[in-house]
């Protein structure tokens, strides 16, 4: 098969090349997303079909992986069956003894890099080892935000002409040749002239080039990411993917020169009609079809039985019918699930919701002390708002290792023969006995409890043009649609708290992946302080008022930050203008203390370093040890084993036990009878918590490409990436300490509304329909009056009757002995 060349310009084919790249964002920002984004425009099976033939990507687990777990009864018989009854009606059993056959697993050469494997084959050259070192050495300098002991000697101008002008001012040069240095030096070569001279015909630019960069994606993604979005970094720096590029051809032209001298032939020349282009049309194989069909039955042996238990839900008398005792607002995070269900058994007379984190309150912080702007909100939105952080001096925990002083000739050799000591000895006892130190990560740090914040509107600041603080109007707008979205509108409570999230850790360098994704990576503790302060001003509960809304004067709203990690908890706001009012919010505080251990307890199940059948006050001791310990790779397991997104009121859900896997979004269809709120909701929902479930579903099933591989190898770089070792790609996806006890399932959306006005949301929203119409989500509609499954299925809503269904008593919940990487199945809670 001869390959089909291109017609693409230069710019063309970067563009394409951009959109195909990891686009993960700096450590910082690491916030999760669809890794195989590029492909969602397809089908699922179909865009995996691609992914897999086009990239080699592994998109699913093995055949013998799935024969395992029918044997182990996680793929359900009859399920499987009925599956093989839609797609294969008259062979059904010579299908079923084909996929439980021991067969040898089948692979498929992929697509790229088979141009650019003809200079090993043809020229007896490895350009990747040759060039590589280099390369990655160059960018890391140059992008690097502050680990470096030296920095890149000229960071005022663009990467190629900050290489082109330390080139030309150094005495030794980056190349070994003449012909690379003179091409660079001259300004002139452009990256057509260079692909020209290593190709001999552009027709062939476009398989190179993805060749060339997929072999290092990592970097390439990275660089793609920061010339879209230079905001990432905060010591900013100019850089294209072009100019990244070029300085990679440069260098492999130089290795050519040196092997060969300058008299060799392009690679053009050499091509043969074994390889085919890199996006022509995939013809998917009998193999990947056994894969998808045992893919089907596993995710759906867990969806039936999700199904069933909703389906044998009482839900009549479900609602309320006094005012609570207090109320909890909580982020959606499928980690809050099992908080707010221990805190419902504490206090029963409680009631809790569930909203993006980030509270309806998209803004820019600014912490004292600080120059840099943080964005709080969902990253797809680009804030008007600035909120200051003042009246209070930070102070940060310092190590006199971290002191650049302590590396210089001088200061390192005397510390190394002094303080080294005592370092040693510290950290010999820190392996025994744990400890918070200087390279902790707390999410308590983000907002000093005791700062002010600039809330209400100061005009606009000169520096960023960005507005100072919210006016009462604006208050009153983002009060109103949070409330209003998860149904707070009837019987306030005298209290309502405002729970955010973050996580504490150490030695964890994807610590933004662990805090609030609607924050874009960081704990939610001012949003939540915001909207606590925004409920709390007459002002704005006047405005409401006016507005049909109205909130008892008698109410409080108290922000607070959960961390996630430690299960501990920081009120922030708290006067009270009667002591009943302070004995009543002792009271909750205590049943959110008795919660957070319980929760505690639940989530050491998955520690094997923690035997979670005990004293519960020992056991959160020893969780909270764990976010401390230098040698701990999992201070949690952060999104580890979500499977659900269930948008509708809480009744639906409160009696199940949904083992920590579902993203909960409160939601009251009644208050919302055209879908107008529903589509809001679903539209954050979707990119937020479908990238989450995908980046862990492709980090599961492939850990090495699409995942970071474990952690143990891991070196960070320039404070923007990790990789293994000193000379490695950056590693996109997440490690393997974070995917482990993962089961790779599709996010299946449960929504309580009739389908008909699902239908017109998704019928106005093409982007977010294409989640659903192409299975990158599973939906499903939960008919509010009728209490029916209807599957949503070539775009179109299907009754489902859950099979089957899998009980367990409270009783026997308890005494689970269920391992630290098998899930629980869902049931039903006898109160």
């Amino acid at each position: 098969m001869k390959i089909i060349k291109s017609s693409k310009s230069t710019a063309q084919t970067l563009e394409l090349l951009k959109h195909y790249l990891p686009s993960q964002a700096p450590l910082k920002d690491f916030i999760h997303h669809n890794t195989l984004h590029a492909f969602q425009h397809e089908p699922f099976y179909r865009g995996l079909s691609k992914a897999k033939d086009v990239f080699g990507y592994n998109v699913l687990l093995s055949l013998t992986q799935y024969q395992q777990l029918f044997h182990q009864g996680k793929i359900d018989e009859h399920i499987l069956e009925k599956i093989l009854s839609e797609r294969k009606a008259d062979e059904i059993q010579q299908w079923k003894q084909r996929l439980l056959d021991p067969v040898i697993e089948q692979t498929r050469e992929s697509r790229i890099g088979q141009l650019r494997a003809f200079w090993k084959s043809k020229y007896k050259i490895d350009l990747d080892s040759l060039v590589h070192p280099l390369l990655f050495r160059l960018i890391s300098s140059y992008l690097d935000q502050g680990i470096a002991l030296w920095r890149f000697p000229i960071s005022d101008h663009g990467f190629l002409d900050s290489v082109r002008e330390l080139e030309k001012n150094s005495s030794v040069s980056f190349f070994r040749t003449e012909r690379a240095r003179s091409l660079l030096l001259s300004k002139s070569c452009s990256l057509e002239s260079l692909l020209q001279l290593l190709l001999g015909d552009l027709s062939y630019a476009e398989h190179y080039l993805f060749d060339q960069q997929f072999a290092h994606p990592g970097w390439s993604g990275m660089v793609a990411t920061i010339e879209g979005q230079p905001g990432f970094l905060t010591d900013q720096r100019t850089i294209s993917l072009q100019d990244f590029i070029i300085v990679e051809t440069l260098l492999e032209i130089d290795a050519l020169d040196d092997h060969f001298g300058e008299i060799w032939s392009p690679l053009g020349l050499k091509i043969d009609n074994s390889i085919e282009g890199l996006f022509d049309e995939v013809v998917s194989s009998q193999w990947f079809e056994y894969l998808t069909i045992w893919h089907e039955a596993y995710e759906m042996t867990y969806y039936d039985q999700v199904l069933g238990a909703f389906k044998d839900q009482d839900v009549t008398d479900s609602k309320a019918n006094s005012t609570p005792k207090f109320q909890a607002v909580f982020c959606i995070d499928d980690r809050e699930c099992s908080i707010r269900r221990h805190l419902e058994k504490e206090e029963p007379n409680c009631e809790t919701y569930g909203t993006p984190g980030f509270f309806n309150v998209a803004f820019y912080f600014q912490p004292s002390g600080s120059e840099q702007l943080t964005k709080l909100c969902p990253a797809p939105l680009t804030p008007k708002h600035l909120v200051k952080e003042i009246k209070v001096n930070r102070t940060s925990e310092s190590d006199f290792h971290f002191n650049k002083h302590a590396h210089g000739l001088f200061a390192g050799w005397i510390a190394t023969h002094t303080l080294g000591l005592i370092s040693a000895f510290r950290l010999f006892l820190s392996v025994f006995f744990p400890r918070k130190n200087a390279t902790a990560v707390s999410s308590f740090d983000h907002c000093h409890p005791d700062a002010e914040l600039t809330v209400e509107f100061e005009g606009t600041d000169q520096k960023t043009g960005l507005q100072i603080g919210f006016t009462y109007t604006e208050m009153a707008d983002r009060l109103e649609g949070l409330i209003k979205s998860i149904g707070l509108v009837d019987s306030i409570s005298p209290i309502v708290y405002i729970v955010a999230h973050g996580s504490s850790s150490v030695n964890n360098t994807h610590f933004a992946g662990y805090d609030c994704g609607a924050c874009s990576g960081r704990p939610g503790s001012v949003n939540a302080r915001l909207m606590a302060e925004f409920g709390n001003k007459m002002e704005v509960r006047e405005i409401l008022r006016n507005r049909g809304v109205v909130i008892p004067k008698e109410t409080i709203f108290i922000a607070a930050l959960h961390d996630t990690s430690r299960d501990e908890i920081q009120f922030f706001n708290g006067e009270f203008s009667s002591s009943a009012y302070q004995e009543m919010n002792n009271d909750n505080i205590n049943a959110f203390n008795r919660a957070l251990t319980i929760n505690a307890v639940e989530r050491s199940r998955r520690f094997e370093s923690i035997t979670f059948h005990g004293n519960t006050r020992k056991v959160h001791r020893k969780v909270k040890r764990r976010t401390v310990s230098l040698f701990e790779p999992r201070p949690e397991l952060n999104h580890a084993t979500n499977a659900l997104a269930i948008v509708g009121g809480r009744y639906i859900t409160r009696n199940l036990f949904l083992d920590r896997r579902a993203f909960l979004n409160s939601y009251d269809y009644q208050n919302d009878m055209k879908g107008e709120r529903l589509q809001g909701i679903l539209s954050a929902l979707a990119p937020v918590c479908g990238g989450i479930n995908l980046e862990y579903f492709f980090s599961r099933v492939d850990n090495q490409q699409l995942g970071a591989g474990t952690k143990l190898p891991h070196n960070v770089m320039g404070l923007i990436g990790v990789a293994n070792g000193t000379d490695g790609d950056l590693r996109t996806g997440l490690p393997s300490q974070m995917i482990e006890v993962h089961d790779p399932v599709r996010l299946c959306l449960i929504v309580e509304h009739f389908p008909e006005v699902i239908d017109e949301v998704l019928a106005s929203n093409s982007g977010l329909a294409e989640w659903f119409t192409n299975e990158w989500i599973h939906l499903v509609a939960y008919h509010p009056t009728k209490r029916a499954l209807l599957w949503y299925r070539n775009g179109v809503f299907e009754p489902y009757v859950p099979s089957n269904r899998i009980a367990l008593s409270k009783e026997e919940l308890d005494k689970s002995t269920y391992s630290s990487a098998e899930n629980i199945p869902v049931t039903q809670l006898i109160r």
